[in-house]
């Protein structure tokens, strides 16, 4: 999923500088508007790669952080749920 995230991202970056080039003049506006769009896009793909952490690590936190009152809520088990769609889909 990490990965589809990351090819639309840097899609979505070079479509928009392709965008503010087509005048054929490159503005200081241009220009920052594409310093800023991949500014957004490496956080986007640092975020995306802490978030996974090693062998799903902030996964496992976050399910432990769920239990820790004792009772699986509904919310509780829709929520381990979705990580381990997650986890499993990332792992393909």
């Amino acid at each position: 999923m990490d990965d589809l995230k990351r090819t639309y991202r840097e899609g979505e970056e070079e479509t928009k500088e392709a965008w503010r080039k087509a005048d054929g003049d490159e503005s200081i506006s241009d220009a920052v508007g594409n310093a800023g769009d991949d500014i957004r896009k490496e956080l986007g793909n640092a975020g995306d790669e802490l978030r996974t952490g090693p062998q799903g690590a902030v996964d496992d936190e976050k399910e432990a952080w769920l239990r820790s009152d004792g009772d699986e809520s509904l919310a509780d088990r829709a929520g381990n749920l979705g990580d381990d769609v997650r986890r499993e889909l990332g792992q393909r």
